[in-house]
């Protein structure tokens, strides 16, 4: 039986070429991250590019360490502490470099149980950066997205002064200890995948700390506003679910069993605004980039990546393509897909220096071609009613603005609209879907099927144009109900039909 990967055992091996304790530092010198929700994303991405950026400055001064934190589950900390740490990433798919062992995470903390430990890390002066991978649910945000939900259960234990259990409750209250020790400045790092990632938690936790119940908010929110950095990042790698082959290929690689391994694809992309003042990693070392255009290449992200997922998603949810994989093979879908960046994205979006937008879409394509992340239409295609607006719905308003009817992403909201409507209801999974199906199918027509479906998700109701808007989905909506290959045929010719127009 082959042993189980340990940093003993790995220094053994030869495995830890470079740590605080081979290069005579003393552990207690290393500059600490606490990362709160340290998932399979936090272990591809975020830890990746700091044991990179450490392997590559060779600087025994500048040594960074991670503490994670669970949010939920303890599965994390079950596999990573008995490893003292140590995991893997999997390059996964083409280009796929290999296998990567993770040196600079000490431990894994369970947010729930050690909430008050939690807090003490985030107050200690070793702690220079509090970085976070929650999921937009994990903010806790009201409807409006301007700050915390004060009428969420949760936000009113951590409000009352219990043990905090959300993850905004323990950064405020870290950032009290924090302040009344003294203990030096701090950034937040939202690495979570949200436009405007760092104004975002720098609300959410102004907004916690303005609905302190006890004296001194005042004071903390003056020393959060001159000591606390929130940077906006922009996040980017599609890091499928870990499974047996995962840790199989671990194994081959490293000659121990990892419990820990993680896949993700060769591509990985990290863009931030610097503004650390406790300092940070050379993460550049590592491949990021620090800029000061974090939104445009949000927007870009957004916009093409996450739209032509939803595009491909709704398409291939229509035919009963199960991965995405499997409907960007389509050649009439991925044709979709270039036509709507290249009609409807491209000439409305604000690229940011240096990038070329039709070479950033056909990457895109290709990265969706990778079989081995086995990203299901059903997964991506979820919560459409969530997703829409924020993916598709700049393009469509920029469009109408502009007098282009977008025509291609109509395609992928039709697409949804039919999905949630004539899918199988166990397969339409979003959170208004019997009310959307149920009022939908009772309306009258498709045009009145349409207009209740987006009613009813609150999509595109303030559009000037929306008639025009609403012609063209339907349009789309009657040609989905006709068959596959009608679909399939009517996207070659509208793709042709521009092509030679064009030409």
């Amino acid at each position: 039986m082959m042993p189980r990967l340990s940093r003993s055992a790995a220094r053994e091996e030869g495995l830890l070429p470079f740590t605080p304790d081979a290069a005579g530092v003393q552990e207690q010198q290393s500059l600490r991250i606490v990362h709160l929700g340290f998932g399979a994303f936090a272990r591809a991405h975020t830890a990746l590019y700091t044991e990179l950026a450490e392997l590559r400055s060779q600087d025994p001064s500048q040594q960074w360490r991670i503490v994670g934190v669970t949010q939920r589950s303890n599965t994390v900390a079950e596999q990573l502490n008995p490893q003292d740490g140590l995991y893997s990433v999997v390059d996964v798919g083409p280009g796929a470099a290999g296998v990567q062992l993770v040196t600079c995470v000490d431990e894994v903390l369970s947010g729930p149980d050690e909430s008050d430990a939690v807090v003490a890390l985030i107050a200690d002066p070793q702690t220079r950066i509090v970085s976070l991978t929650i999921t937009e649910k994990g903010y806790r945000l009201d409807a409006a997205g301007h700050g915390i939900d004060r009428a969420d259960p949760e936000i009113q234990a951590d409000l009352a002064g219990r043990a905090p259990g959300t993850a905004v409750g323990q950064i405020v209250r870290g950032l009290q200890l924090r302040h009344r020790r003294d203990a030096g400045p701090l950034a937040v790092l939202s690495c979570d995948n949200l436009p405007g990632n760092g104004e975002l938690t720098r609300e959410a936790v102004r907004s916690f700390i303005r609905a302190l119940p006890e004296d001194g908010t005042e004071e903390l929110l003056a020393w959060v506003q001159d000591s606390v950095s929130f940077p906006n990042t922009m996040v980017d790698r599609m890091v499928p679910q870990p499974t047996a082959e995962t840790v199989e290929q671990a194994a081959r690689a490293l000659g121990f069993t990892d419990e820990g391994a993680v896949p993700g694809e060769h591509f990985t992309q990290w863009v931030i605004e610097d503004d650390f003042p406790g300092g940070r990693p050379q993460w550049e070392l590592a491949g990021a980039t620090f800029s000061d255009q974090v939104r445009q290449w949000e927007d870009i992200k957004l916009r093409m990546l996450n739209a032509g997922h939803t595009l491909l998603a709704s398409l291939g949810l229509c035919v009963g393509a199960p991965t995405i994989n499997d409907a960007v093979q389509e050649e009439a879908f991925a044709r979709a897909c270039r036509e709507m960046y290249r009609l409807e994205v491209l000439p409305t979006l604000e690229l940011p220096q240096g990038v070329d937008g039709e070479a950033y879409g056909e990457e895109v394509l290709r990265r969706f071609a990778n079989e081995s992340l086995g990203h299901t239409t059903a997964k991506v295609g979820s919560d459409g009613s969530l997703k829409i607006g924020p993916r598709l719905g700049e393009t469509i308003t920029r469009c109408l603005d502009s007098g282009l009817t977008p025509q291609w992403a109509s395609l992928a909201v039709a697409a949804w609209v039919h999905h949630v409507l004539h899918g199988r209801e166990e397969d339409v999974a979003d959170p208004l879907a019997d009310q959307m199906r149920r009022q939908g199918l009772s309306a009258e027509g498709a045009e009145g099927s349409v207009s209740e479906v987006l009613r009813i998700a609150g999509l595109f109701e303030d559009l000037q144009a929306r008639d025009e808007l609403l012609r063209v989905i339907v349009e789309w909506a009657r040609i989905l109900r006709t068959g596959d290959e009608a679909l399939r045929s009517e996207i070659i010719r509208r793709s042709e039909e521009r092509s030679s127009a064009d030409g």
